[in-house]
C-alpha cells in the first residue's frame, strides 16, 4: 500500500512537470524567433520554423472589409535580413498557451516598434509542432493596428 501511495504522489508531482517543459519549450521557440528578429539573424529565425511555415494576417482594408493576407515567409526573412538602421522589436507578452500532444498554440499579444518608435500593435498567433528537433512554429496569423493595444 505504500509503495502505491508513493508511486501515485510520484505521477502526480511529475505530470505538470512534463508540461512545464513543453510549455517552456514552445516559448523559447517564439523568443528565438523574435530575438533572431532583432538582431536580423534569419539562420535563428529559421530555427524556430518549420519548413512550410504560413504567415498570415487578418487586415482591415480600407473600404471597412476584413481580408486574410497570406505573406512569404521568405520575403518577410528577406525585409528583416536587409540592412537597417533601427532594431525590429516586437515585444509580446505569452497570454495563453494550449497543448495537445505534437500540437500547440500560443495567444500573444504584442506591440511592434522600429527602434524606439511604436509601429503598431495586436496579436499573434502561432501553431507549433512538436518534432524531433524540438517545438517549431508552423503557423502564425497576427490583427495589425494602431491604437487599443492589449496591455
Amino acid at each position: 500500500m505504500k509503495n502505491l501511495i508513493v508511486s501515485l504522489l510520484i505521477l502526480v508531482f511529475s505530470v505538470p512537470a512534463f508540461c512545464q517543459t513543453d510549455e517552456a519549450g514552445i516559448k523559447q521557440t517564439v523568443i528565438s524567433f523574435f530575438d533572431g528578429m532583432r538582431k536580423a539573424d534569419t539562420a535563428m529565425m529559421r530555427s524556430a520554423i518549420a519548413k512550410d511555415v504560413v504567415l498570415q494576417s487578418v487586415a482591415n482594408k480600407k473600404d471597412g472589409t476584413t481580408a486574410l493576407v497570406t505573406e512569404s515567409m521568405t520575403d518577410f526573412m528577406a525585409t528583416v535580413a536587409k540592412p537597417h538602421k533601427d532594431v525590429y522589436d516586437e515585444r509580446i507578452t505569452f497570454n495563453d498557451i494550449r497543448i495537445d500532444a505534437d500540437l500547440a498554440m500560443v495567444w500573444a499579444p504584442y506591440k511592434f516598434y522600429v527602434g524606439q518608435t511604436f509601429s503598431h500593435c495586436g496579436v499573434d498567433v502561432f501553431q507549433l509542432m512538436k518534432t524531433d528537433r524540438g517545438w517549431k512554429i508552423i503557423y502564425i496569423v497576427d490583427t495589425r493596428r494602431k491604437d487599443k493595444c492589449v496591455e
